[in-house]
């Protein structure tokens, strides 16, 4: 991908890093572990964003 990247873009790829994360550890304390997962975790491997 270029280096300069239009500002939506750039909004977008800022946004899909930070819901990359894992599910917060209180949310796995407060459901004693039933949800492990983040529902919208992404790898980018497997999966794409439109840019």
């Amino acid at each position: 991908m270029a280096k300069n990247k239009p500002a939506a873009v750039k909004r977008r790829l800022g946004r899909a890093a930070k819901l990359k994360r894992r599910a917060p550890l209180w949310v796995m304390a407060k459901t004693r572990g039933r949800i492990r997962t983040h529902v919208k975790r992404r790898s980018w491997r497997r999966q794409r964003i439109k840019p």
